[in-house]
C-alpha cells in the first residue's frame, strides 16, 4: 500500500502545537487524514467502523483516551498508543508495578489503600515522600510531605474527597536531584530526542514554568528510556527520568500521548518529532 493511499486518524479534542505538527507531517508523507474528536465519538460494539483503520491517540483526557482506544480497538483499529498501554502509563500504580516487575530502575515506591494505612507506610518509608494521584499529569496534586504533621493533614484531606480512588494514596520516595529531571522521547523502539526540565520549584513539569534544555542523549539514558517504554507496551513514550546522587538514573513515568513542543524546541532543526511519529503510523498502517 503506497502512503498516498492511506487514510490515517488523529484522536483528539484539542488541537495543540503537537497535534498540528503530526497532522502536517502526516499530510507531507501524502496521507489523507482526519481529526476524529473524541467528544463526538460513538462506537457500537461488534459493529462496522467506518473511519480510519490507523488512528494515533492524543486525546488529552485519560478515561477518555482510554476507552476510546479499546472501543476502535474492538471494531479492528490499530490505535497507537493501544489502550493497554495507554491503561499502564495512564496509572501510576501500574506503571511502577510493571517497571519493577521487569527489573527497570524506579524510586521505592508503596500502595496504601486507605489514608490510615498511607500514614502507617510512611513512618515505616521515612521523610522526604511524595504523594500522587494515582491518574494524573502535569504535576497536579503530587505533594511533597516532610514530616508526620504535614503527611497527616495532607491524607486528612484525601480522606474527605467525595472519590473513591482518591482514598488509595500512592506514596514513593523522594529521589534527591538537581534543579532538573529528564524526558526522553521514544518513538518505535528508538530514543528520538531528550532534554532538561529545569525548574526553581521541585515539581519541574513544563505545564507548570519549567524550561526545556537540550540533553545529550548518550546509549545508557537512551536505553532506559527504550527499555521502559518497551515495558510498558508503549510505541510512542516520554520517559521521565531523574539522576541520583550517585549518578545512576532512575524512571520515574511514562507517559503514552507525550507533549514535545519543549523538546522540538530544545533540539530545533536537528530532530523532527512530529515526523519520527508520523513515520511509525504510516509504518504501522502498512503492516
Amino acid at each position: 500500500m503506497s502512503s498516498a493511499a492511506l487514510r490515517l486518524g488523529v484522536l483528539a479534542s484539542r488541537v495543540r502545537f503537537e497535534e498540528k505538527a503530526v497532522l502536517e507531517a502526516l499530510e507531507r508523507r501524502g496521507a489523507v487524514c482526519e481529526q476524529i474528536d473524541p467528544r463526538a465519538l460513538s462506537v457500537r460494539a461488534g459493529g462496522p467502523w467506518a473511519g480510519p483503520r490507523t488512528v494515533l491517540n492524543r486525546e488529552i483526557g485519560h478515561y477518555r483516551a482510554l476507552y476510546a482506544a479499546g472501543a476502535l480497538e474492538s471494531a479492528g483499529v490499530t490505535v497507537l498508543n493501544s489502550a493497554a498501554a495507554t491503561s499502564l502509563c495512564g496509572d501510576k500504580w501500574q506503571t511502577s508495578a510493571a517497571l519493577v516487575a521487569q527489573g527497570v530502575p524506579t524510586p521505592e515506591t508503596v500502595l496504601a489503600l486507605t489514608p490510615e494505612a498511607a500514614l502507617e507506610a510512611l513512618e515505616q518509608f521515612g521523610y522526604p515522600a511524595v504523594l500522587k494521584p494515582l491518574v494524573g499529569s502535569w504535576g497536579r496534586l503530587v505533594t511533597r510531605v516532610t514530616d508526620a504533621a504535614m503527611a497527616a493533614a495532607v491524607l486528612e484531606h484525601l480522606a474527605a474527597l467525595p472519590s473513591p480512588q482518591s482514598h488509595i494514596v500512592y506514596v514513593q520516595r523522594e529521589v534527591p536531584k538537581p534543579d532538573r529531571d529528564i524526558r526522553v522521547l521514544v518513538v518505535g523502539g528508538r530514543a528520538v530526542g531528550a532534554t532538561y526540565r529545569r525548574s526553581d520549584q521541585w515539581r519541574t513539569n513544563v505545564a507548570r514554568g519549567a524550561v526545556s534544555e537540550r540533553c545529550p542523549l548518550d546509549a545508557d539514558l537512551a536505553g532506559l528510556a527504550v527499555r521502559a517504554a518497551e515495558t510498558l507496551g508503549a510505541l510512542i513514550a516520554g520517559v521521565d527520568l531523574l539522576q541520583e546522587p550517585d549518578g545512576r538514573l532512575t524512571v520515574l513515568e511514562v507517559n503514552d500521548r507525550v507533549e514535545f513542543r519543549g523538546l522540538q524546541q530544545s533540539h530545533g532543526t536537528d530532530i523532527d518529532v512530529a515526523d519520527s511519529i508520523a513515520a511509525l503510523l504510516t509504518k504501522e498502517a502498512q503492516a
